[in-house]
């Protein structure tokens, strides 16, 4: 019995040292922890063309329930387990089915209501999802003070579990009724199909210009931006991240409204969600010190937008893809936010500039927020010009539609 004790306390011990040794590794850089930030992301980004083909195959049913049971995996995974690459693959698995579902809800969207009706629903769509994120964080930050972590991941997993079979009790990919979609094309071709109609691509560039500003401040940490180079208190912050969330709530309807009701003036609605997003963050920076509290919620609201607006480039992806295809052109167009053109590379750039001018000051902050501007001249540009290609394959086509002028 004593040496059985011994080599279990030999066992814990270097148990607990390799937890320990692998919390001492936790970087604290900030170009090593936007790294991190930047291989999270990619594994949401890069399973949005695999996600879009076999939501293309089997439907959004199937999808979703796969997402629920991955993420449910991965939760349960966390919480079992004490090793950091398992951890890892714990948060892999809860990204994957984060992919698959994403995609998938909004997919279902033009099955069930009429094409008036989509763009709102779309929003509405999407504004329930944040608001059930921030609902579902105030239990889930309560269970581990009162119970342990372990408790509060198993708690998600069970949960989990529990949407994926009301999700395949419920859920149906089409009303009843309705004609089967054809099978699809082979994955290759149907990929470079998708991408080279101009339609999908102004999808694309919409949502990169829209979506990578708002994703960016909260991935490259908010609230050190704004208590360390704006020299906020913290419960200040904190109202202003509250702020956030409630002016994308707001906001979120009217670009469905305004969609809806002007379909060939959806590009002018992002060309205006970007030139607001470029003029807030060029006042704040250019200011010689920390940024009024009024200017700072303005940049905030502002910034907020461009989530909503984003959703735009689905409605270019529905209105300009055949329905066998639409999982797939989605998906391209969802990783035009996410991809490294835009968050990733705007993240990483970030980082390694504030690396090197000091960590999170005011003056190197500044200088790293000038790694927008080139995503913006691309997003803008390209936007002009695939909208344009646009409007004329349509009107090749036989469609009566408004040509921009040439500028």
């Amino acid at each position: 019995m004593g040496a059985r004790s011994a080599r279990c306390a030999r066992r814990n011990s270097g148990r607990a040292g390799s937890v320990k040794s692998a919390r001492r590794a936790l970087p604290r850089r900030p170009a090593v922890l936007s790294g991190f930030v930047v291989l999270q992301v990619i594994v949401y980004a890069g399973m949005q063309i695999p996600a879009g083909l076999l939501l293309d195959r089997v439907g959004s049913r199937v999808m979703i329930v796969a997402g629920a049971v991955l993420m449910a995996a991965g939760q349960g995974l966390l919480a079992l387990t004490e090793l950091l690459p398992l951890a890892v693959a714990g948060r892999v698995l809860v990204g994957m089915g984060d992919a698959f579902t994403f995609i998938s809800v909004f997919r279902l969207v033009p099955r069930w209501f009429p094409a008036r009706r989509v763009p709102l629903i779309s929003q509405l769509t999407g504004m329930l999802g944040q608001l059930g994120q921030v609902l579902s964080a105030i239990p889930f930050l309560a269970v581990p003070n009162a119970a342990g972590w372990t408790t509060a991941y198993l708690s998600a997993a069970t949960v989990g579990v529990l949407l994926a079979v009301l999700a395949l009790a419920a859920i149906r990919d089409a009303p009843p009724g309705t004609t089967p979609v054809a099978a699809t094309p082979p994955r290759r071709t149907r990929i470079r199909e998708v991408w080279a109609h101009p339609g999908t691509r102004l999808g694309f560039f919409t949502h990169m210009g829209t979506r990578f500003s708002i994703t960016t401040f909260a991935l490259m940490r908010d609230v050190p931006y704004l208590v360390t180079a704006q020299g906020l208190a913290r419960a200040t912050a904190g109202v202003l991240l509250t702020v956030s969330v409630l002016a994308a709530l707001t906001a979120g309807p009217i670009p469905g409204v305004l969609g809806a009701r002007y379909p060939f003036r959806r590009s002018r609605l992002v060309l205006v969600i970007i030139g607001a997003d470029i003029t807030v963050w060029t006042a704040v920076p250019a200011l010689p010190g920390p940024a009024p509290l009024w200017l700072l919620t303005l940049l905030v609201v502002v910034i907020s937008v461009g989530g909503p607006g984003s959703m735009i480039g689905f409605d270019h992806a529905r209105m300009f893809s055949p329905d066998r295809s639409l999982g797939t052109a989605r998906g391209i167009v969802n990783i035009g936010g996410f991809l490294f053109l835009a968050t990733l590379l705007v993240v990483e750039t970030m980082g390694i500039v504030l690396q090197h001018a000091g960590g999170y000051g005011f003056d190197a902050f500044r200088l790293a927020r000038t790694a927008h501007y080139p995503i913006w001249i691309v997003a803008v540009t390209r936007v002009l010009i695939t909208r344009r290609e646009t409007r004329s394959r349509m009107a090749a086509e036989g469609m009566d539609v408004p040509l921009p002028r040439r500028r």
